[in-house]
C-alpha cells in the first residue's frame, strides 16, 4: 500500500484538474452551440489525464536525471529523488501511461479523421519537451507557454472540433483563457522553488524576471480569461457571469496567500489554484447545458 501511495504522489493529483478542465470547456463550447457528443467527450478526457499523468512522470524523472530534484525539496516529495520508486520504473511508467494515452487516443480517429494522429504525435513530444530533449521549454522561461499551448489552445480547440466538426473565434478565446488559468499553477509552483531552480540552473520565468513579475503574472492569468470569454458567459445568460466573478474573487484571495507564504506553505495554494480553473470550466460547462 505505500508503494501505490508512492505512484499516487507521482502523479501529481493536484495537477490533474488542468488537463481536465482543457476537455469540460471545450464540451461546454460546443454545449452553447447546440452539439454535444458524449463517446468523445469521454475519450478526451481520459486521454487528457492520461497524458498529463504520463507528463507528470516524465519531469520527474528527468529532473532527477539531470540533478534538478534534491532530497527534502520544499515541494511536494518526489518519490525518484527520495529513493522511494527506482528511476528505471519512473521512465518505464511515462512510456506505459503515454502509450496508453496514444490507444486511447486513436479511438478519436472516428470522429475526427486521420489527421488526429499527427495532432496526438504533437501532444506526446510536448508532454516530453517540457522536462527533456535538445531544450527542455520548463529549464528555459516557457514553462507557461507550453501550458498555454498544450493544456489550452490545443486541447480546448481539438475537443470542440470533436463535438462540432469545426474551430472559431469563440473557441480560440476560450482555449487561450483556459491556458492562461492553467498556468498560474506553474506560477506557483515556480514561485515556490525559485531559491531551488536558481541553485540548479533552471530558468523558469521567475527566476529570471522576479517575484514581483510572478505575482503580476498571477493577478493577469486570473483576470483576463473572463475577459477573453465575456460574451460567451453573456449568451448563456448575465446571470451566469456570477461564476468567472467567484473565481476572479478566489484568485485573489490566493494571491495574498502566494505574497506573504513561502515554501511548504504555497503547496495548498498551488492546488486551489488548479481548482478555480476547474471550477471555471465545470461552471461554464454546466451553464452552456442548462441553455442548450
Amino acid at each position: 500500500m505505500k508503494r501505490i501511495g508512492y505512484w499516487i504522489e507521482a502523479m501529481r493529483l493536484r495537477t490533474l484538474p488542468v488537463g481536465a478542465a482543457s476537455v469540460l470547456a471545450g464540451v461546454g463550447l460546443a454545449c452553447l452551440n447546440g452539439c454535444f457528443r458524449a463517446a468523445p467527450a469521454v475519450i478526451c478526457l481520459v486521454f487528457a489525464i492520461l497524458a498529463q499523468i504520463a507528463s507528470n512522470f516524465a519531469n520527474e524523472y528527468f529532473d532527477y536525471r539531470d540533478g534538478l530534484d534534491a532530497p527534502g525539496r520544499e515541494g511536494p516529495r518526489r518519490s525518484v529523488t527520495e529513493g522511494d520508486i527506482t528511476p528505471r520504473a519512473m521512465l518505464a511508467a511515462t512510456w506505459i501511461t503515454l502509450g496508453a494515452a496514444c490507444a486511447i487516443g486513436c479511438l478519436l480517429i472516428l470522429w475526427g479523421g486521420w489527421w488526429l494522429i499527427a495532432a496526438g504525435a504533437f501532444i506526446a513530444v510536448g508532454v516530453l519537451a517540457y522536462s527533456t530533449g535538445p531544450f527542455p521549454l520548463s529549464r528555459h522561461a516557457l514553462g507557461e507557454v507550453a501550458v498555454l499551448l498544450f493544456y489550452g489552445i490545443v486541447p480546448v480547440n481539438l475537443v470542440y472540433y470533436l463535438q462540432t466538426d469545426t474551430m472559431n473565434v469563440d473557441s480560440l478565446w476560450l482555449s487561450v483563457a483556459i491556458g492562461l488559468l492553467g498556468s498560474n499553477i506553474l506560477v506557483v509552483n515556480n514561485y515556490r522553488d525559485r531559491r531551488e531552480d536558481e541553485a540548479v540552473g533552471k530558468h523558469t520565468e521567475v527566476v529570471l524576471w522576479g517575484r514581483k513579475y510572478a505575482l503580476w503574472d498571477y493577478a493577469i492569468q486570473a483576470i483576463l480569461p473572463t475577459a477573453l470569454t465575456f460574451g460567451l458567459w453573456l449568451r448563456a445568460g448575465a446571470w451566469t457571469l456570477v461564476f468567472p466573478t467567484l473565481q476572479i474573487v478566489a484568485s485573489m484571495l490566493l494571491l495574498r496567500l502566494l505574497a506573504t507564504r513561502s515554501g511548504h506553505a504555497l503547496n495548498p495554494v498551488l492546488g486551489m489554484t488548479a481548482m478555480t480553473e476547474l471550477f471555471f470550466a465545470a461552471a461554464f460547462l454546466t451553464v452552456a447545458a442548462i441553455a442548450m
